[in-house]
């Protein structure tokens, strides 16, 4: 039976990048799992590899058909902005290889909760939070329309949703420190690879 590795951490924790680097890993062999969101596409991004960009109705047509595992919708200081995973066929747990995507503790939870938690994996990266500021302000001013309120927002939104208290009751034990990016993909490679 398949598992589902869950990719997760703060914002500007190097996610995207270890996402990335994880599926390229010949030893891993991950099946890539897209998450739909109603944002706005930043600088770079693609529809169907960084996210399937939807609107509010085509969301609300895939509830109606009983097809959104999980949902989070976030207050941002651009309106409400939706993230979920649908069942589209991207996930088959009688296949032979195992699935990569990125989501937050809630998702995860609500994961666990559909396939089982036994068939879903957490994989948790961190940073110092001094460096994952900068970070995200280096993405930031990288983007056609900077959104830096939306930043603050996030960067805080993190330090709740992330809580060492909601780690430790969601079973998140192991940590994967992404201080250096190439460390940090051995540990988690190593660690799919077990």
């Amino acid at each position: 039976m398949a598992t589902i590795y869950v990719l997760m951490g703060k914002s500007a924790s190097g996610k995207d990048t270890i996402y990335r680097r994880l599926l390229g890993h010949p030893e891993l062999d991950l099946c890539p799992v897209v998450l739909y969101t109603t944002r706005p596409v930043r600088s770079g991004e693609e529809d169907g590899r960084d996210y399937h960009f939807v609107d509010e109705v085509r969301l609300r047509e895939l509830e109606a058909q009983g097809k959104v595992i999980e949902h989070r919708v976030y207050q941002t200081v651009h309106g409400a902005w939706h993230y979920f995973t649908v069942d589209d066929g991207q996930i088959s747990l009688c296949g032979k290889r195992d699935y990569l995507m990125i989501d937050t503790l809630e998702g995860y939870l609500q994961l666990r909760k559909y396939f089982g938690a036994e068939h879903v994996a957490a994989l948790y990266v961190e940073v110092e939070d001094g460096l994952r500021l900068s970070r995200a302000l280096e993405r930031e001013r990288g983007q056609q329309h900077p959104r830096y309120a939306e930043l603050c927002r996030r960067f805080l939104a993190d330090e709740e949703d992330f809580s060492p208290e909601k780690l430790s009751e969601a079973g998140v034990l192991i940590r994967y420190s992404n201080e250096d990016l190439e460390n940090c993909i051995q540990a988690i490679a190593a660690a799919v690879r077990a």
